[in-house]
């Protein structure tokens, strides 16, 4: 049950969060790979010793090429209770991302409308509302510049697919290594510099504040700014 990039984060009868590395699914699908809610379910069936199928409710995603908090219901009322929380945004979710131009200006909200489309797994952002388009708000600020490099902390206001990537490339500063929105090169293995960083809330069943955070991956980049802000 040891993997050397998963770390569970918080645990208790009602939820249990991981820190998703870069590339692994949340959900299973055609591609046939083992996704992160059965490595969980493995998880709590060993640690546990519980005996047939282990209960795990997915409540959210984040992308693929995507690491950071990943929060999962260990029961029933939490699954419930936690969509709800979702549903009514009463989530407080930071991400870190790390873009190839610096933003102008510096730190700002932004608002857009994102289309889904499906047949290329990517979203087109507008400006203004647009057939089905959604509208789409997060806050952003610097962090830090290092030469070509700018870290951003993010914090998004709707929960849309692909928001950040979309949103952020829309404004001129692509993620780093996300080519499918406009950055210069892939990075190698196809992650991407985007982080969840934190995700705060009440407890649903414990009525209790809840921060739960996941440190950044063990990378070039990351590290370069591990040095300079003690943020991290």
């Amino acid at each position: 049950m040891q993997h050397q990039n998963i770390q569970i984060v918080y645990e208790d009868n009602h939820l249990i969060a991981v820190n998703k590395p870069a590339g692994w699914l949340v959900q299973g699908d055609e591609t046939g790979d083992m996704p992160l809610s059965d490595w969980v379910k493995k998880y709590i069936k060993v640690r546990y010793n519980k005996p047939g199928d282990v209960f795990l409710g997915v409540i959210h995603r984040i992308d693929r090429p995507v690491s950071g908090v990943v929060i999962f219901a260990r029961t029933s009322k939490g699954l419930e209770r936690m969509n709800r929380l979702f549903q009514e945004r009463k989530i407080d979710k930071t991400y870190w991302a790390v873009v190839e131009e610096r933003p102008k200006p510096i730190e700002g909200r932004l608002v857009h409308y994102l289309e889904k489309d499906s047949s290329r797994n990517r979203v087109h952002v507008y400006k203004q509302q647009r057939g089905k388009a959604k509208k789409s708000e997060l806050t952003y600020n610097l962090i830090a510049g290092l030469g070509d490099h700018h870290l951003l902390e993010v914090k998004p206001i709707t929960g849309r697919s692909h928001q950040i990537r979309g949103q952020l490339a829309r404004i001129g500063s692509p993620i780093r290594g996300d080519v499918k929105y406009g950055a210069n090169r892939k990075n190698y293995g196809g992650f991407i510099h985007l982080h969840c960083k934190e995700m705060s809330f009440i407890h649903p069943v414990k009525k209790e504040p809840v921060s739960i955070k996941a440190d950044v991956p063990d990378e070039q980049i990351w590290r370069l700014f591990e040095e300079v802000d003690t943020r991290f």
